[in-house]
């Protein structure tokens, strides 16, 4: 109705915090932000994809949603807070917090992972994406290594090659830097000999596996979850220590449980191990968004209560003492929640415990 000249005063859903509702309105001609549509419902966003999920009528809210930042991005440029800032690192640098290249796998240096250089060869090549600059996400990627070296994979690294695969840079709005990065890292995969690709990060898995193909970059592309269920399963990999003695429940990534639709492979990770997850209220494809996604970390725009507030509330309605992730997102975001809270650990940590790695 806003755009047949009218307003949001019979708006029935939920307004925007502290926006009283009919003082919004709209008219062909006139621009939609900030007239009909404030920005800052638009960069508030998680692109956590819930709203399409529980919609009846599959309307793409997210699409529209990234489709207007695209405009506010790309033609404005105006992005909030340390949105801009987040952008121009990735085009100096192709990382989002502007490191050297060199620095992302300074925390294998020990662990006698190969890099695989052009026209190399290897089984398994390990993406690690931004997670392998944060010294806290440094741990997971450690624990995955190990296990992975324990199953005999014959795994590599990019090394200094792996570039930004581009997923905040599409969810902020610059389309341009999307398919910038994207063309980057696809034409260095192609450079390189392996069978597949994996990945502890959801947002990759998601770009390399669902985005890229439409831009001329087609792998066979896991998550770090479904190799470790795989290996598992087949029993390349058999724990020799208790899984936790806490209960535990799982959050379920929203880019690995509803844009990935994997929610059965980190639980089987957790049976393997000898652990019963209690499960929150909102999981598998209805799980509730950690508050990482879309760039709403850089964006930040405020609110009467945090997401991952929100989330660590639902866990310790569990009861559960630890909350198992599987994305460095989630870990960051849950992490930083003050106050008293489960502990959380990735399922790669989980599981490199059981089998005594780590």
């Amino acid at each position: 109705m806003g755009m047949s000249a009218k307003s949001d005063a019979h708006y029935a859903g939920s307004p925007y915090p502290g926006q009283p509702i009919g003082e919004h309105a709209g008219a062909p001609g006139l621009p939609i932000v900030n007239g009909l549509i404030n920005s800052d419902t638009l960069w508030s966003c998680t692109t956590c994809r819930a709203c399409v999920q529980e919609c009846p009528m599959l309307i793409e809210h997210v699409d529209a949603i990234v489709d207007m930042r695209r405009h506010l991005t790309l033609v404005g440029g105006v992005v909030p807070n340390k949105g801009m800032e987040a952008l121009e690192q990735l085009r100096d640098t192709d990382t989002v917090g502007g490191f050297p290249l060199t620095a992302r796998h300074h925390w294998a240096a020990d662990l006698n992972v190969p890099v695989l250089d052009a026209g190399a060869q290897a089984d398994w090549l390990v993406l690690v994406g931004e997670g392998g600059f944060d010294m806290r996400y440094q741990r997971t990627l450690r624990a995955f290594i190990k296990t992975l070296q324990k199953a005999g994979l014959n795994i590599a690294l990019l090394g200094a090659a792996e570039t930004d695969c581009g997923d905040l840079a599409r969810r902020l709005g610059d389309e341009a830097g999307f398919q910038r990065l994207a063309a980057q890292l696809t034409a260095t995969l192609k450079t390189r000999r392996f069978q597949h690709i994996v990945t502890p990060d959801p947002h990759i898995f998601h770009s390399l596996k669902n985005e890229y193909p439409a831009l001329g970059g087609s792998f066979d592309v896991w998550h770090h979850t479904q190799l470790l269920a795989d290996l598992l399963a087949k029993g390349q990999l058999q724990p020799t220590r208790a899984g936790s003695l806490e209960a535990v429940t799982y959050h379920d990534p929203c880019y690995l449980g509803r844009y990935g639709r994997e929610v059965e492979a980190p639980r089987a990770v957790l049976k393997g191990i000898g652990i019963k997850v209690v499960e929150m209220e909102r999981s598998r494809e209805r799980g509730r968004c950690c508050g990482g996604g879309g760039g709403a970390p850089f964006t930040d725009i405020p609110g009467a209560t945090r997401i991952p507030d929100i989330r660590i509330a639902d866990a310790k309605s569990t009861g559960a003492g630890v909350v198992a992730v599987a994305c460095p997102n989630c870990t960051a975001m849950l992490e930083g929640v003050v106050g008293p809270r489960p502990e959380v650990l990735d399922i790669a940590e989980l599981l490199a415990h059981a089998l005594e790695v780590a």
